[in-house]
């Protein structure tokens, strides 16, 4: 072997050996690279899901406060249209009892409670105030139950009022402050008790 052949084996084992080791190099590089990647590539995916799951906690927290501030507002609308159809509502029923007391059963009503209360009485002294609007059948209320009343100058709206004397008791039936109770108690039906 000559030594033009020996330099060239030579020649071809080194590179065929800086070769295999090149190779080896970019290969363990190229390895080196690929962990780096996918080690990138999973704290990218992990700080995205992070991100979303913050957004999505946020987002819901925004819905919950929306919700929220709406149902407030409706509970509020509700509650003013509420309180408004009380106020009408007991208007006309203020309207239906002025038209109630120019009637004969009222009149009627009155000598009933008039009698009841005499009878309660028993022939205590006793005060039976009518109300000023009654004024004009005070008359009629005495000839009928044969008791004297009082107008009085409270107006109670309607119906009477006695006082037992001895007794020191107060019979109320006066419309006033029936009307007044009814109102404090009354709430529209599905009961938002909002009144």
């Amino acid at each position: 072997m000559t030594i033009e052949e020996k330099i060239a084996r030579l020649q071809s084992s080194a590179m065929t050996e800086a070769r295999a080791q090149g190779n080896a190099i970019i290969w363990q590089h190229k390895k080196a690279l690929m962990t780096i990647y996918e080690q990138h590539m999973e704290e990218a995916k992990r700080q995205a899901e992070i991100r979303i799951k913050a957004e999505q906690t946020n987002i819901r927290h925004q819905l919950n406060m929306s919700a929220s501030k709406a149902q407030l507002d409706m509970k509020q609308e509700l509650g003013k249209t509420q309180k408004r159809l009380k106020k009408q509502l007991f208007k006309e029923v203020e309207e239906i009892l002025k038209d109630y007391m120019k009637t004969e059963e009222y009149k009627h009503l009155l000598v009933e409670y008039i009698e009841n209360a005499a009878k309660f009485a028993n022939g205590a002294a006793m005060t039976i105030y009518i109300n000023s609007t009654d004024a004009d059948i005070k008359d009629y209320l005495e000839e009928h139950t044969g008791v004297t009343v009082t107008v009085s100058k409270e107006d109670f709206v309607g119906g009477i009022r006695t006082v037992v004397h001895e007794r020191n008791i107060l019979i109320d039936h006066a419309f006033k402050g029936a009307i007044e109770r009814e109102y404090q108690k009354f709430v529209f039906g599905g009961g938002t008790g909002i009144g």
